[in-house]
């Protein structure tokens, strides 16, 4: 993946800078690269550090130029999609080597019943070779595709994987034999992200006696394989381990910002995927039942009307005795000056903060689970301009006018939330991160166990927090 450069200007003091900016993002020019703040070095195949660090490796080959998607049409949990088709012996062979080549991918040959396999291939043509070969080429499809890790060890993962409608296991089978490419048509089903192609590489570098270093791995190449192969054209990227927020156009991350994101325990991030459907300047915040009631603000606020005023609350009691608490607009609003709105059952969101010196801290784990974003101005304007249809002058009025406006997105913008533990940092290198949420050790003893037969699940049964508190 390049990186483009990283900008650190505030909007108060350079609007005009950084519309110019984004009209040039938008226009897909090169900006200039600011030297990025510079993080200790670690050891890439080592268990993660006490505190987020990179180290260097080699470069990571772009990925294929992504199109804009429509929106997919998901189904928590399919049939089982386990064909058997008839199989000649050249195929089945070329699917052994596949399967004896699947470490290189971060998965286990031993897993797909290679030496049943090479039985059927001597045994010849017929429904014992036609009945293996489907069974353990579904399966291979079904890992590369959506990943090893079932999901009762993803924690927190909220995400559906729409692959599967993309690429059913049967098309893939039938493709594959059509063709007589066995090995091609398994190759495109892997994730196409250049963080997957680098983790690939520090695998192969890795040696095999370090166990720990390749497990880590493994466990960060799987969760690429847990996310749909084509992020989009336009999308938003955090991996909350590294505290870091990237704006990926056409594959080429041109913005990275620093972020605050959930404490660990109740209030931890979840890991989702969203689409932003619009781009709130100068938001009101709606407090929260839990602050309004349970903290007893609506009281104090209705007691002290001076109070209310100063801290710009706009207090209302309902005929059924219920108090409504909305914070006005402004520089002290605790969702600062913009909001990014993805509607989810979460009630996560990114946003601007007044707290700014919590973005020189360098583990940033402060929030009750939302994404507070460095420079937010700044991303919301990019946006606008981006995936709106907004010129510069629009943005900046809109932002200058202090009222609160929606500006919808007509360009679909998804959002991801992801943990990685492993993965390229914002200068471009491999690092490790910190397990803030303890997230690893699941995958990874999943990775190291038996592997399950796909069940068909697609969707945590984990309880949903709702998580609308930004302080």
């Amino acid at each position: 993946m390049k990186y483009l450069g990283r900008t650190g200007f505030k909007w108060s003091a350079a609007l005009g800078l950084g519309l110019v900016s984004a009209t040039a993002l938008a226009a897909g020019q090169p900006q200039p690269a600011p030297a990025a703040a510079p993080q200790p070095a670690a050891s890439p195949a080592a268990t993660p550090a006490p505190v987020p660090t990179a180290t260097p490796s080699a470069s990571a080959t772009p990925s294929a130029s992504a199109t804009d998607l429509a929106p997919p049409v998901i189904a928590p949990q399919l049939p089982l999609d386990e064909p058997v088709m008839a199989w000649t012996v050249a195929d089945a062979q070329q699917l052994l080597g596949v399967i004896k080549g699947l470490d290189a991918e971060g998965l286990f040959p031993a897993d797909y019943e290679p030496k049943a396999l090479a039985a059927a291939i001597a045994a010849g043509p017929g429904p014992a070779l036609d009945a293996q070969a489907s069974k353990v080429f579904a399966w291979v499809v079904e890992d590369v595709r959506d990943g090893r890790t079932r999901m009762d060890a993803r924690v927190q993962w909220f995400v559906v994987d729409p692959d599967v409608e993309a690429n059913p296991t049967h098309e893939v089978m039938a493709r594959a034999l059509a063709t007589g490419d066995i090995a091609g048509e398994i190759a495109k089903l892997a994730p196409s992200h250049a963080d997957y192609g680098a983790l690939k590489a520090m695998l192969a570098r890795t040696p095999v006696a370090n166990k720990a270093g390749r497990s880590l791995i493994r466990a960060n190449m799987d969760r690429w394989r847990w996310l749909q192969r084509d992020l989009g054209k336009y999308y938003l990227l955090t991996n909350v381990p590294e505290f870091q927020l990237r704006l990926t156009v056409n594959n080429e991350v041109i913005r990275s910002y620093r972020t605050v994101v959930g404490k660990p325990g109740k209030t931890a991030t979840p890991q989702l995927a969203e689409m932003v459907e619009n781009v709130v300047f100068n938001p009101t915040w709606t407090v929260p039942q839990s602050i309004v009631v349970g903290e007893g603000l609506g009281p104090a606020l209705l007691a002290n009307p001076a109070r209310a005023a100063r801290e710009n609350y706009k207090v209302t009691k309902a005929k059924d005795g219920t108090i409504y608490v909305v914070q006005q607009p402004g520089d002290g609003n605790s969702l600062g000056r913009m909001k990014i709105d993805m509607p989810n059952e979460h009630a996560i969101y990114l946003h601007d903060t007044p707290s700014k010196s919590l973005f020189n801290t360098p583990v940033r784990a402060y929030s009750h689970g939302c994404i507070r974003t460095e420079r937010a101005v700044e991303l919301g304007m990019t946006m606008a301009i981006l995936a709106a249809g907004k010129t510069p002058q629009e943005v900046t009025d809109i932002f200058l006018s202090k009222q609160y406006t929606k500006v919808p997105m007509t360009t679909q913008f998804p959002v991801y939330l992801t943990y990685f533990t492993m993965a390229t940092d914002i200068n471009g290198k491999m690092g490790t991160f910190r397990d803030i949420y303890g997230r690893d050790a699941p995958v990874i003893a999943s990775l190291a166990a038996p592997r399950k037969p796909w069940d068909g699940k697609r969707k945590t049964t984990e309880q949903v927090i709702k998580l609308d508190n930004p302080l």
